[in-house]
This record gives structure tokens, sequence and C-alpha cells, in this order.
């Protein structure tokens, strides 16, 4: 993404769907579509996230983002790969705090696989649920009927807590069950739906395309 018109146009469309969110605590979270410009602040994010928060994020260690990652994660077309970032507005420089994404299924384009990531002090403040409810429509406006998320096989209560929530376990590779959970999602008060989610993993191994507002 090189063109000024281009990211001029992206900045359009993200401050365009922008809106603003009251945490638990009284703290006010902007939430827009992640932009290009976020590399630095979502490398600076994921450092916040605890060891274990990363490992169940990518099930296996995680320490940094590469640069490739990070443009991965920025550069994306609001279409098959969207994500939404919220960040914190009572400091004068706010910081990210947190990222829920979907990434469709080239296979099966009804389908996206999932994942959502809250800084740690952050956490259980209701951002995940509000993350997940833009995104579930997000993928709705795009034609995402199903998202999908991976989960550690070990990980007993995570599997229990999203099944009795209507997903579908599938396959199981390499230590992770598979499960598909049918979108709308009727469950977003629920906190355990929000806690299941957070410890998933999404496919790293697509590649996105052209980003496009």
């Amino acid at each position: 993404m090189d063109s000024d018109d281009t990211r001029r146009d992206v900045d359009e469309f993200v401050e365009r769907l922008a809106f603003t969110a009251v945490l638990k605590d009284g703290t006010p979270a902007r939430i827009r579509p992640i932009a290009p410009k976020d590399t630095e602040r979502l490398a600076e994010g994921w450092k916040q996230l605890s060891p274990e928060s990363r490992y169940l994020r990518f099930l296996q260690p995680k320490p940094t983002l590469s640069k490739a990652e990070l443009t991965y994660r920025t550069e994306i077309d609001y279409f098959d790969h969207f994500a939404w970032a919220a960040e914190t507005i009572d400091t004068p420089v706010p910081p990210g705090v947190g990222i829920a994404r979907y990434i469709r299924d080239p296979k099966d384009p009804t389908v996206a696989e999932v994942a959502i990531a809250v800084v740690d002090h952050r956490q259980r403040q209701g951002l995940g649920r509000i993350l997940l409810q833009a995104l579930a429509e997000a993928a709705l406006e795009n034609n995402i009927d199903r998202f999908r998320a991976y989960v550690s096989a070990t990980n007993h209560q995570v599997l229990d807590t999203l099944t009795m929530i209507g997903a579908i376990p599938g396959s199981t590779q390499e230590g992770a069950i598979s499960l598909e959970l049918p979108l709308p999602i009727g469950a977003f008060d629920k906190s355990a739906m929000y806690a299941a989610l957070r410890t998933v993993a999404i496919d790293q191994t697509q590649r996105p395309r052209d980003p496009r507002a």
C-alpha cells in the first residue's frame, strides 16, 4: 500500500466506522478498524500481553511479531480480512489495548477464522465482548455466517464453553481442535463467551489480499 490516495481512502474508512465505548471501570475506549499506521502500536500492544496470553493466541511461544507479521495484520482488505482495534482515550497518547480479527477461509467463503486479544491489564472490563460483537457484525455484513476457532485439545474448559454456546467441534490438527460457531452470536453478555474466544489461535498461513477501503 504505497498510494497516497489509497491511504487517504483507508483513513476515511477507518474514521467513518469508528465508535466510542465505555469499559466497566469507566474508561472510554475508541473502537475502529485497524490501519497500516498501527504497526508500532500493535508491536507495543503485543509486548503488553503476558507470555501465557501470547501462547494461547498462537499455541506456541511468540515473544515478538516480525515486520512481515505486523504488515500482514495492519494492511488488510476489510472484507476477507477484517480487524477492529481498541485504544483507550483517557491519556494524551492513546495506547492500543485490544484487537479482534477474522480471516475468511479461501476454501469456504462463508467461514472465517477468529481471534481476540486484549492486553492483560484491560481484561475483564467488557472490551472483549464489545470487540467480538463488532467483529460478528462486520462478518455478517461481508457474507460470513460462521466463525472458526482453534483450541488446544487440552483446554477442556474452553472447549466445553464453546460447545455449550453452540460451537460445533471439527477436526484435530497438531493438538488443536477446530470449532465452528454460527452467526449471529446470541451470548455477547456472557463473560464465558469472551473468556473462551480470547484463548483461541488464528491461522497465520493465509496470505493477505490487497487492502481496500
